[in-house]
């Protein structure tokens, strides 16, 4: 017959089968109070930042609305010049024709228009919108 071991009495010691490893830092929660913390005093400069760009914006709407007469007058003193510029250039070019009319309007349904023009960046001559011809700008200002 064989014999067979019995455990001693009390036992076997135990075993240490867990994982026994420190426990580092916080626990999650307190990572995500303290990150919240963190956004919400970003949150802070981030809403004074947007009211401060929203009251510059609300300036400059009104500053280009108290502009606009000014900026009108300057437009029509221009087109004055302009057009008596255009004018006299037109006469001197137009003397030898005799079917030609001063200031005889383009087109013939009695509206009053005004011609559009525009100087090219980079550019020396203004053309404008009514003819193909173009004026040179120091001309023009003259």
């Amino acid at each position: 017959m064989s014999h067979q071991d019995l455990p001693p009495k009390g036992g076997y010691p135990a075993l240490q089968w867990k994982r026994n490893l420190p426990s580092r830092g916080f626990r999650p929660s307190i990572y995500l109070a303290i990150m919240g913390g963190i956004s919400l005093l970003g949150c802070i400069p981030l809403t004074r930042g947007i009211r401060e760009r929203r009251e510059y914006q609300r300036e400059k709407a009104w500053s280009r609305l108290y502009l606009l007469p000014l900026l009108q007058a300057e437009f029509d003193r221009d087109f004055v010049r302009r057009s008596t510029a255009l004018e006299a250039r037109e006469r001197e070019l137009m003397k030898d024709h005799p079917d030609w009319a001063d200031n005889k309007p383009i087109y013939n349904d009695g509206r009053a228009r005004i011609p559009s023009f525009a100087v090219l960046e980079g550019q020396k001559k203004a053309y404008f919108v009514y003819s193909d011809e173009s004026v040179d700008v120091k001309e023009a200002a003259s």
